[in-house]
């Protein structure tokens, strides 16, 4: 097995290890700020539909003046923040916002099964802010966002605490038996933004094939420009030393033609050495010719 065989595996061996190793870092780096990208922007359109409830809160519910017979949705917080997101969700097709309560005014805000554990996890745990995890659909992984929906102004409980007190056009709407019996620093649901794991998935693994073509095109520039060097600075002058020292130990040239076994010694490296090194040799080996043939 030649000296660059030998080198081309151990190279091999090298660039196998490096390459497994930033493919496992790289794919698990990936798809970690893939989720945490997702989930900024999940809490980005949180926040936003917290602004429109506080904006809905202080410039338009004291504004909608309710009539007796017909029930404004427009003047509830809930109703539009979630109209809101839904105008965003034409760009934004793949995130769904949802103000799920265990027991909503509006039947369209009804926790599903597995919104009302999430709510039931802010209500058993009070120190819990924010929640966050995968789920299965029948489309495949899903992530989550939630954060807990807590009464913490007493003017909602002007239209939730009973039907009495409640503005008779919205018992009208959507009956007596539904959105009563909230008390104040109740948790009564969650926000919940969700989106579809196969869209960071999607992403990440799109970084991932692009990062393992450019690694894998870098080392195999690195193997050909490698390979040059080692046959330019040493595989060649490895050669040319071990022929002349062929020639020189087989007796095939003349004393004319050992002048032209003199190798090259410039440079300080091994190979340079090497060849000092076969020079005195051969130098001494034509002097004890010559006094050989003296005697």
């Amino acid at each position: 097995m030649g000296l660059r065989l030998k080198f081309n595996l151990a190279l091999l061996v090298v660039f196998a290890i490096g390459f497994g190793a930033s493919a496992y870092v790289s794919y698990n780096l990936l798809q970690r700020n893939a989720r945490e990208e997702v989930l900024r922007n999940a809490g980005l359109m949180m926040e936003a539909a917290l602004s429109m409830r506080a904006y809905t809160v202080g410039h338009v519910r004291e504004r909608l003046a309710q009539k007796e017979d017909e029930f404004l949705p427009e003047s509830v917080p809930a109703f539009a923040a979630t109209e809101m997101m839904n105008q965003l969700r034409k760009k934004y097709a793949d995130y769904a916002y949802k103000e799920a309560a265990l027991n909503p005014t509006n039947p369209r805000d009804k926790a599903a099964s597995w919104e009302a554990e999430i709510v039931n996890q802010f209500r058993d745990d009070p120190g819990l802010s924010e929640h966050s995890g995968t789920r299965a659909t029948d489309s495949g992984p899903s992530l989550f966002l939630a954060r807990p929906f807590r009464i913490k102004d007493a003017a909602c409980l002007a239209c939730h605490s009973t039907p009495e007190v409640a503005p008779v056009s919205m018992v009208k709407l959507y009956g007596a038996d539904k959105g009563f019996g909230w008390n104040l620093n109740d948790v009564i649901g969650a926000q919940i933004v969700s989106v579809p794991m196969a869209l960071p998935i999607a992403n990440a693994n799109h970084a991932f094939r692009t990062f393992m073509l450019s690694l894998s095109a870098v080392f195999a520039a690195l193997f050909i420009i490698l390979n040059l060097m080692l046959y330019f600075l040493i595989v060649r002058p490895v050669r040319r030393v071990s022929a002349a020292a062929d020639r020189l130990s087989a007796g095939r040239t003349s004393s004319a033609d050992q002048s032209h076994l003199e190798l090259p010694e410039s440079g300080k490296d091994e190979v340079a050495l090497l060849a000092r090194s076969f020079n005195r040799m051969r130098q001494s080996i034509e002097n004890l010719v010559k006094v050989a043939d003296h005697h």
